[in-house]
């Protein structure tokens, strides 16, 4: 276990961000990235020091956190853009609408998030399929995840390792995998690996940094 706090630490360090191809799981991004630009937050500067992950054993699943439409900026992030949901990893360009659902997992609006992360009694796994200058408190980045390829390659032992790793082997832990926006497929990608592997809490944060930002949360920042 002193393993696996030590290597958490080790993840909260952040860097400029990461081309695509991130050679490893967890470590510092080193190499920009050609993503657009994310928004601002319209709630001004409230970003934080980096904090640790939550990977302690989950005590429950967790049941779908998707916010009802009633809420506007659930129903924004829920918002169907008519792409078809699939199991394949996708292999086109990465930011483009996205599907409103995926196949073994569950999609994950920002109050879902901040729910699931306010109420310290289910633990969960935050991982950055992105790898900005701006990370959900505790994330940790795991960008390589979102290559495309197939569910044999290299990837995925890979990644298979380092969720094993940061999960102490327990497949029930909550996953939640989030990128820039609707329109961002590395998540989904990510997503999809992780459900290969047999995760059963896939939590898919399709809204990504920029619904995190715009609903006034806080952000962790390079040191």
């Amino acid at each position: 276990m002193r393993s696996i706090i030590a290597l958490l630490a080790a993840c909260s360090l952040i860097a400029t961000p990461p081309a695509f191809a991130q050679d490893s799981f967890g470590g510092k991004p080193t190499k920009q990235n050609t993503q657009p630009a994310p928004v601002q937050n319209q709630q001004g500067d409230n970003r934080v020091q980096s904090q640790q992950p939550n990977v302690s054993q989950p005590q429950q699943n967790v049941t779908n956190k998707a916010a009802p439409h009633s809420d506007p900026q659930s129903a924004a992030e829920l918002q169907d853009y008519g792409v078809a949901a699939t199991n394949q990893l996708h292999t086109g360009a990465m930011h483009g609408p996205t599907p409103a659902s995926i196949p073994g997992g569950q999609v994950i609006t920002t109050k879902g998030v901040a729910e699931l992360m306010q109420g310290g009694q289910t633990p969960y796994l935050v991982l950055d399929i992105l790898g900005g200058q701006e990370i959900i408190p505790g994330a940790v980045f795991a960008v390589p995840a979102h290559q495309p390829g197939n569910f044999n390659d290299q990837t995925q032992n890979e990644f298979s390792r380092f969720l094993m790793q940061m999960t102490g082997g327990n497949k029930e832990v909550p996953l939640i995998l989030y990128c820039q926006s609707t329109q961002c497929w590395m998540s989904y990608n990510a997503a999809l690996r992780a459900i290969n592997m047999g995760y059963t809490n896939v939590l898919w944060y399709r809204g990504g940094i920029e619904a995190w930002k715009a609903a006034g949360h806080q952000t962790t920042y390079p040191q």
